[in-house]
C-alpha cells in the first residue's frame, strides 16, 4: 500500500508484508468483505425489488387500463346492440311496408292487364264485325252500281239472286247494327229500306207494273247503303283510334307500375341486405360483449392477485431492507472501531513496523511517481497526463488550455442564449395550448352533462312507456278473462231462460188443451111420466184456471224479455270489449313505436356520450402531457431564466480574465492591465 504522511510532509512507503501478518488486519478484511457482500445482497435485493415494482406498476397500469377499456367497450357494445336491435325492428317494418306496396302495385297492374285484355278482345270482335259489314256493304254497292241507271235514276234489270243477296245484306246489317245506325237513317229511309227488304225484286222489275211508282225512290236504296258504309267506316276508324289510345295508356301505366315495382323490390332487396347485415352485426356484438365480459372478469381476478402479491412484496422488501440496514450498521461500527487512528497507532506500536523516510527535496519526484502508480492502477489517462505535466514546462500548454476554455465559454454563452429563447417560446406555446385544452375540457364536460341528462330522461321515459304497455297488456288479459266469464254467464242465463220458457210453454199447452175445449152437454127430452131424480150439476172449469194460465203466460213473457235483455247486454259488452281491445292495441302500438324512436335517440346520445368521454379523456391526457412538459421546462429553464443576466455577466468576466492571463503569459506587462482596470 502507498500513503502520504500528513504531518511531516514527507512521503512514507509502508510495506505490505507487515500488514498481511497482523491478525487485526484479517478481521478488518473480513469485515470489509462482509460489507461488500451485504452491499451486493442489498443491490441484488434492490434489483429484484425494482423488477418486481416495475412488473407491479406496469401490469397494474395495463390491467387497470384494460379493465377501463373493457368497461367502456361493454357500454359501447351495449349501446350498439340497442341501436342494431332498433334498426332491425325498423328495417323489418319498412320491408313489410315495401312488400305490401309491391303487392298493391302488382295487383293494380294485374287488374289493368285484365281490363286491357278485355278491351282488346272487345275491339277485335268489333273490328272483325265492322270489317265483315263493310265488306258486305261494299259488295252490295258494287252489285247495285252495275245495274244502276245513271241518267234515269232507276235500276237496270238484274238477276233475282243478286237482288235477294243485296236485300239480305241490308236486312242483316240493319238488324246487327241497329244501335249504331240509330239517328243515322231518317224514318223515310228506314221505311224505304224495310220495303226493299220485304220485296226486293219489285224495285227492279223491267216491265211497267204497278210497282213502277216506286222507281223514283229506287236510288234511295243505293244512298242508304253508301250512308251505312260511311257510318261503319267512320265507326271503325274511331274504334281503331280509341284502341291505340287505350294501348298507349296501358303501356304507360304498365311501365310506371313496373318501374314502381322494380324500385320497391330494389329497396326491399337493399333493406333485406341491410337487415341481414344488421342482424349479423347484432349477433357479433352480442358475442363481443360476452367475450369482453369474460376478458374483464379474468383481468379483474389477475389485478386482484397482482395487488395482493405486490403488497406482500412491498412488506417483505421493507422488512429485508430494515434488517440488512441494521446488519450493515453493526459491521460499519465494528469496522470504524478497528480502523480508527488510535487503534492504528496501537496496532503499529504492537507489531513494530518499519518506515523508509524520503527527503523533502525529492517531493516532486515522489508525487509524480505516486500519481503515475495510481494512474496505472486505475487506468486514468488524465491522471497520467497530469503526472507528466508536473515535469514539463507548463506555459505553452496552459496558453492552449486558456484558448480552449475561452472557446468553450463563448460556446456555452451562445448555447445559453439559444436555450433561454427556446424556454421563452416553449413556455408561451405551452400556456396557449393549456388554455385551449382547458376550454375544450369545459365544453366537453358541459356536453357530457347535457347528454347524461338527456339519456337519463329518455331512459326514464322508455321505462315509463314499458310500464304503461305492461299495464295495458295486463288490462287486456283481465278484460279477456272478464269477457269470457261474462259470456259464460250469458250463455247460462239464456239457456236457463229458454229452458224455463220451454217448460212453461209445455205446461201452458196442457192447460190450454183441457180448458179451451168446448164441451157441450145436450139435454135429452125426457118421456112423459114422473121426473127423474136430480142428476149432476153443470160441469164448470176450475175458477183459478184462468189466473194460472195468465200467470204462466206472464212468466213466459218475462223470461223472453229477460232473454232479449241478456242478448242486448251481451252484444253491448262484446262491442265494448272489442272497442277496448282495438283502442288498447292501438295505444300499445303507438307506445311501442315511441319506445323504438326514443331508443334510437337514446342510442345515438349514448354513442355521442362515449365519443365525448373519449374526447375528454384525450384532452385530459393532453393536459397531463402539457403539464408534464411544463414541469420539464421549469426544471430545465427556471435556473437559466432566473440567473441568465448574472451568468452572462460572470461568463464575460471569465473570458476577459482568461484573455488578460493569456496576454500576460505572452509577455504583456501586468501594470498595463492594472491601469485599464
Amino acid at each position: 500500500a502507498v500513503a502520504i504522511g500528513p504531518a511531516s510532509g514527507s512521503v512514507a512507503v509502508v510495506t505490505a508484508d507487515g500488514d498481511k501478518n497482523r491478525p487485526v488486519t484479517k478481521v478488518i478484511t473480513l469485515l470489509k468483505d462482509m460489507q461488500k457482500q451485504l452491499q451486493k445482497e442489498a443491490d441484488e435485493d434492490e434489483a429484484i425489488y425494482d423488477k418486481m415494482a416495475c412488473w407491479c406498476q406496469t401490469n397494474d397500469r395495463e390491467k387497470t387500463e384494460a379493465i377501463k377499456t373493457a368497461e367502456v367497450r361493454i357500454d359501447g357494445l351495449t349501446t350498439k346492440i340497442e341501436e342494431l336491435t332498433a334498426g332491425s325492428a325498423r328495417l323489418n317494418t319498412e320491408i313489410k311496408n315495401l312488400e305490401k306496396e309491391i303487392a298493391e302495385n302488382q295487383d293494380s297492374l294485374d287488374k289493368a292487364t285484365a281490363i286491357r285484355e278485355k278491351q282488346l278482345a272487345e275491339f277485335n270482335a268489333e273490328e272483325k264485325d265492322l270489317l265483315e259489314s263493310i265488306s258486305a256493304l261494299k259488295a252490295a254497292i258494287t252489285v247495285l252500281s252495275k245495274h244502276h241507271g245513271g241518267s234515269t235514276g232507276g235500276f237496270l234489270q238484274m238477276p233475282k239472286t243478286h237482288m235477294l243477296g243485296v236485300a239480305a245484306t241490308l236486312q242483316n246489317e240493319l238488324t246487327k247494327h241497329a244501335s249504331l245506325l240509330e239517328g243515322v237513317l231518317t224514318p223515310t229511309e228506314r221505311k224505304a229500306a224495310a220495303l226493299f227488304v220485304q220485296q226486293p225484286t219489285d224495285y227492279f222489275d223491267a216491265a211497267p207494273t204497278f210497282k213502277q211508282s216506286y222507281a223514283p225512290q229506287s236510288g234511295e236504296i243505293f244512298g242508304i247503303l253508301r250512308q251505312m258504309l260511311e257510318t261503319f267506316e267512320s265507326n271503325l276508324s274511331a274504334s281503331q283510334k280509341e284502341e291505340l289510345a287505350n294501348q298507349k295508356a296501358y303501356e304507360e301505366l304498365k311501365a310506371a307500375k313496373e318501374e314502381e315495382i322494380a324500385a320497391g323490390q330494389a329497396q326491399a332487396d337493399t333493406k333485406t341486405g341491410e337487415l341481414a347485415d344488421t342482424d349479423e352485426k347484432n349477433a357479433q356484438a352480442k358475442v363481443d360483449v360476452e367475450d369482453t365480459k369474460a376478458s374483464l372478469s379474468a383481468d379483474e381476478q389477475f389485478l386482484m392477485m397482482l395487488k395482493e402479491k405486490c403488497a406482500m412484496t412491498d412488506k417483505e422488501w421493507e422488512e429485508r431492507q430494515k434488517t440488512r440496514q441494521l446488519e450493515m450498521e453493526a459491521v460499519s461500527q465494528a469496522l470504524a472501531v478497528l480502523s480508527g487512528d488510535d487503534a492504528h497507532d496501537l496496532f503499529t506500536r504492537t507489531f513494530n513496523p518499519s518506515f523508509l523516510q524520503i527527503e523533502g527535496s525529492d517531493r516532486r519526484e515522489a508525487a509524480a511517481k505516486v500519481l503515475s502508480t495510481v494512474a496505472d492502477k486505475v487506468h486514468n489517462p488524465r491522471l497520467a497526463t497530469l503526472a507528466y505535466q508536473v515535469k514539463l514546462d507548463a506555459f505553452t500548454r496552459v496558453k492552449k488550455a486558456i484558448d480552449d476554455m475561452i472557446a468553450q465559454l463563448l460556446k456555452e454563452k451562445d448555447d445559453e442564449i439559444k436555450h433561454k429563447d427556446f424556454c421563452t417560446d416553449e413556455f408561451h406555446t405551452n400556456q396557449l395550448q393549456t388554455e385551449q385544452k382547458d376550454r375544450e375540457e369545459q365544453d366537453l364536460t358541459a356536453t357530457i352533462e347535457d347528454l347524461s341528462m338527456k339519456i337519463e330522461g329518455l331512459a326514464k321515459a322508455i321505462e315509463e312507456l314499458k310500464g304503461e304497455i305492461a299495464e295495458m297488456q295486463v288490462q287486456l288479459k283481465r278484460a279477456g278473462e272478464d269477457r269470457e266469464l261474462q259470456n259464460k254467464e250469458f250463455q247460462s242465463t239464456v239457456a236457463d231462460q229458454r229452458e224455463t220458457q220451454k217448460l212453461l210453454t209445455s205446461a201452458l199447452q196442457f192447460l190450454k188443451d183441457f180448458y179451451h175445449k168446448k164441451t157441450a152437454f145436450i139435454q135429452k127430452q125426457e118421456p112423459v111420466g114422473p121426473p127423474p131424480p136430480a142428476g149432476f150439476e153443470t160441469y164448470k172449469n176450475n175458477a183459478g184456471s184462468g189466473g194460472v194460465i195468465q200467470l204462466i203466460q206472464q212468466i213466459i213473457s218475462d223470461a223472453k224479455a229477460m232473454e232479449a235483455e241478456a242478448i242486448r247486454s251481451e252484444e253491448d259488452a262484446q262491442k265494448a270489449y272489442e272497442d277496448f281491445v282495438k283502442e288498447t292495441n292501438a295505444s300499445i302500438e303507438a307506445k311501442s313505436k315511441d319506445i323504438v324512436e326514443k331508443s334510437e335517440v337514446k342510442a345515438r346520445a349514448e354513442g355521442d356520450l362515449v365519443e365525448t368521454k373519449e374526447a375528454k379523456e384525450a384532452v385530459i391526457l393532453e393536459l397531463e402531457q402539457l403539464s408534464n412538459y411544463n414541469a420539464q421546462l421549469h426544471q430545465s429553464c427556471d435556473f437559466v431564466l432566473k440567473n441568465f443576466e448574472l451568468r452572462q455577466t460572470a461568463r464575460d468576466e471569465e473570458v476577459e480574465a482568461l484573455r488578460q492571463a493569456k496576454a500576460i503569459l505572452s509577455g504583456a506587462k501586468f501594470e498595463e492591465f492594472l491601469q485599464k482596470v
